[in-house]
């Protein structure tokens, strides 16, 4: 039996308790994603990204310009997760995988479990073990070619990134990108600066739209703009497991 994830202090619990779910639902529906603002506050967010240079945490290191992904450099965590990552990736899944859900709904899918003990079941059958919360840092001249998380057959229709250094004084640039794609369109994009532990929750892989004949697929990527200055360290949780 998996061990329950360490509770973080009440500040925390408290944020998360009273994240408008519903509010965040509607801005999925209309904009595409969901700002959360103040979801960590400045003493986590720096803990977080001290982590990054401790080796023992991580399972991967994955060099963006080796793979044509970018510049800059990203580490996948090894299990178990630090407690922070996993207390959020756990907590923060059930009231996603409600709107996930009725997202699945409108496109005649099957629903994804409510709990992410469920998810990790369905990712374990299909072949996918590994956790793939992430840390990703990128230095001056850096950025991400827009791309989607996708590691097998399973993936989870949300996920999110959490802004862990201080726009203004740590970096200057580094924006995230989203570009959306509907049928027969041209595509639509968007660049979001985040403040640091805000999170923004966005589309995996595609979001339903509603058009004249029901909903229909909007393929959604994602990516950062380039840095201009400084160094950007931000977090994020993805839900289903990888191969």
């Amino acid at each position: 039996m998996a061990r329950r994830p360490e509770v973080p202090d009440a500040r925390l619990r408290e944020r998360v308790a009273r994240i408008d779910w519903r509010r965040v639902g509607e801005s999925l529906d209309e904009r595409g994603h969901a700002r959360i603002p103040r979801l960590l506050d400045a003493a986590a967010c720096r803990r977080l990204a001290a982590l990054y240079e401790d080796d023992a945490r991580f399972r991967s290191t994955v060099s963006m310009e080796r793979h044509r992904f970018g510049a800059g450099e990203y580490r996948y965590f090894a299990a178990p997760l630090p407690p922070l990552v996993a207390w959020l990736r756990t907590r923060l899944y059930p009231p996603l995988a409600r709107i996930a859900n009725g997202w699945q709904e409108r496109l005649g899918r099957e629903p994804f479990p409510g709990r992410l003990a469920g998810l990790a079941r369905v990712c374990a059958t299909a072949g996918q073990r590994r956790p793939t919360p992430l840390l990703l840092r990128y230095q001056a001249g850096g950025f991400n070619n827009l791309h989607q998380d996708l590691y097998g057959a399973v993936a989870f229709p949300l996920q999110l990134t959490v802004q862990l250094s201080r726009p203004g004084r740590d970096f200057e640039g580094g924006e995230f990108l989203l570009v959306e794609q509907r049928p027969r369109q041209q595509s639509r994009g968007e660049a979001v600066a985040l403040a640091q532990g805000e999170a923004i929750v966005f589309p995996t892989r595609e979001r339903p739209v509603e058009g004249a004949r029901g909903a229909y697929r909007a393929g959604v990527r994602h990516g950062v703009s380039r840095l201009h200055r400084g160094r950007r360290t931000t977090l994020g949780i993805i839900f289903h497991d990888a191969r």
